[in-house]
């Protein structure tokens, strides 16, 4: 599938601010600099700049242009229809621990397609509420050949525009469809202790897979979220009265 414009002119952006080019206070380039650089309209531009601030990874400042999100976004396992944006469900996180390889279980090892016994690259951020208590924990997986690929993903840092955005740059391989499934279980003692519960407590589980468009996995997240701050909210349409 071919790259649009606007998304090769997002995609530069997103490295040159993942490389630290660019600080939370620094102005990104103007919509004029762009068009010229890339001979492209101001809407094509501006459909750029579109894309990032739905990432979560510009702010639009008034009268003065965009600058990089001095808060990093994430989102909970789970809920990657296409056209949503990570600031719609996206909220300030933190990486729990040191990315690690390690033999996943063997539910995230078949959705990963991976054989018994195979290392995968597991890495845990901590979903927060806005006054700073715990929302959600996930553990994101990682098959050898993306973490190969991909070193920041062995990093601590948070990866500011998103690891799937990250994969993509890396590796060309974009998310072409998901699948999740949600289960309610209680929640284990380490659960317990990363979001600030007593025993015995539920949470609902969130089982997330990314694929591209081969069918490969790119990422699986398990993502385990406490009683009273889950909830699925669907609306469609009916019948009427049929």
């Amino acid at each position: 599938m071919a790259v649009l414009k606007y998304e090769l002119i997002a995609d530069s952006l997103r490295q040159r601010i993942a490389d630290g080019e660019f600080g939370s206070d620094d102005l990104l380039p103007s919509q004029r600099d762009l068009c010229a650089q890339w001979d492209v309209s101001r809407a094509t531009v501006i459909k750029a700049y579109d894309l990032l601030v739905n990432d979560g990874l510009v702010v639009a400042r008034q009268g003065q242009g965009f600058r990089p999100s001095p808060i990093p976004v994430a989102r909970p396992a789970g809920g990657r229809e296409e056209g949503t944006a990570r600031t719609a469900g996206g909220r300030a996180y933190r990486i729990v621990g040191t990315p690690t390889r390690e033999v996943p279980s063997a539910r995230v090892a078949a959705a990963l397609g991976l054989s018994d016994g195979a290392q995968a690259l597991r890495r845990d951020r901590l979903i927060e509420l806005a006054d700073g208590s715990p929302l959600s924990l996930v553990a994101a997986w990682f098959p050898p050949e993306i973490a190969d690929r991909c070193p920041r993903l062995s990093d601590r840092k948070q990866i500011i525009e998103g690891t799937t955005r990250y994969i993509a740059r890396m590796t060309g391989r974009r998310p072409s469809q998901g699948a999740d499934v949600t289960a309610v279980r209680l929640g284990t003692a380490d659960e317990a202790e990363a979001l600030s519960r007593q025993q015995p407590f539920a949470v609902a589980e969130v089982l997330h897979t990314a694929q591209d468009a081969e069918g490969r996995a790119l990422v699986v997240e398990l993502g385990v979220t406490p009683e009273g701050l889950w909830e699925n909210v669907q609306t469609y349409p009916m019948g009427g009265g049929r």
